[in-house]
């Protein structure tokens, strides 16, 4: 039985390029996963999101288990069956979800009860159950349950936090069914402290995933002090397997973690700041409800391959956005999406070139091109 597997082809610094090789496909890496939560990238058409780059996609336990129910998709086939879409899926395992969004939740040694958001709908979580739901899903790569840990909290909260995950983790890999192609994910917890962050990575790679995330960050700690995390992280996980950092994050954080060691990323922020009126752009942010745009017959960005990047004017999705129509969201949804394959794309062809440490002062110097408009 051959998991998902890693394969790294270059490095600069700690820089990584490499491949993710899985029983629906390859990925490239550096990569970005459109988030799909509810087994859709809201606003965009699959094949519309594999035309930008993406490989891969991301899916939620904990959405899908409430609705339409982890049984009936498997019925399809599985998520991917079910939306239409080719490529390899991760699937959170929920614990994040659980944290966030869940009411009531009561946390025991053998899971979490938690009333839905939806409906106030009471279930129950475990390792084993996330498990199964993510297998009844069909995910390419299955991620342990988990505790997102909230912050702040205090560093016995964390050491707790974390501890209990490791647990879970261990019955996590014992619930998974390997397959073929198909991977699962352990995730480091430990807050911002370096010890706990070390331990986590020793127990987890005790117990041995087909790849190891980083979790528990991006939840309002800041860049600085993420960053900082990172630098005490990477160097505990496995150089031959996948470093998946969660739910990250906004194009700055992407290179900063590219540089610190990371090879996997996803967050709903680009599909989210289309549905705001955010363009990410190879020269900074913009605004697109700004009245300056109202004139201006520049496309969004001429760098990025992508038709809703080039083909219609500022002034145009101006209109669209003022006017609340449901196209100017899927337009800046569509290039944004695109635009954060461009950036990985281009880390990718820096890293294997040798060049990754310029690209980084390049890209810096970039952003601050239409800085003023991000408001």
């Amino acid at each position: 039985m051959t998991a998902a597997r890693f394969e790294l082809l270059a490095t600069d610094g700690l820089a990584r390029r490499g491949k993710l090789h899985t029983a629906h496909g390859l990925v490239d890496t550096p990569a970005f996963m459109p988030v799909g939560t509810a087994a859709t990238v809201k606003a965009m058409f699959t094949d519309t999101v594999a035309a930008t780059g993406a490989q891969m996609i991301l899916a939620n336990t904990y959405h899908l288990m409430l609705r339409p129910g982890a049984e009936r998709v498997a019925k399809f086939g599985g998520v991917r069956k079910f939306m239409g879409w080719d490529g390899p899926i991760l699937t959170d395992s929920g614990g994040y979800q659980v944290m966030s969004l869940a009411q009531l939740r009561k946390i025991d040694g053998g899971g979490v009860t938690f009333q839905s958001h939806i409906d106030g709908s009471k279930h129950y979580l475990s390792p084993e159950r996330s498990i199964e739901i993510q297998h009844l899903l069909d995910a390419t790569i299955t991620m342990c349950f988990d505790e997102c840990t909230p912050y702040p909290a205090t560093k016995d909260e964390v050491a707790a936090s974390m501890r209990l995950s490791m647990g879970w983790a261990q019955r996590s890999k014992g619930a998974f069914k390997a397959r073929d192609g198909y991977g699962l994910f352990g995730i480091v917890q430990g807050g911002v402290h370096a010890d706990l962050r070390e331990e986590s990575a020793v127990a987890l790679k005790a117990i041995g995933f087909d790849g190891y995330a980083i979790g528990g960050l991006a939840v309002g700690e800041g860049q600085e002090l993420m960053f900082s995390t990172l630098d005490v992280t990477t160097p505990h996980l496995p150089s031959t397997h996948a470093r998946y950092l969660m739910g990250v994050g906004k194009p700055g954080d992407l290179v900063g973690a590219v540089a610190r060691g990371v090879d996997m990323f996803d967050c709903v922020l680009p599909t989210r700041s289309g549905r705001t009126a955010q363009a990410f752009t190879t020269r900074g942010p913009l605004n697109m409800r700004n009245a300056k745009h109202a004139d201006d017959p520049r496309p969004l960005d001429e760098n990025v391959n992508c038709p809703a990047s080039r083909n219609y004017s500022r002034a145009y999705l101006h209109h669209l956005i003022r006017s609340d129509e449901i196209l100017g969201l899927m337009l800046l949804s569509w290039h944004n999406v695109a635009y954060y394959q461009h950036l990985m794309k281009q880390m990718r062809d820096a890293i294997a070139a040798g060049t990754f440490s310029a690209f980084v002062q390049d890209f810096a110097a970039s952003q601050n091109g239409e800085a003023s408009d991000a408001g």
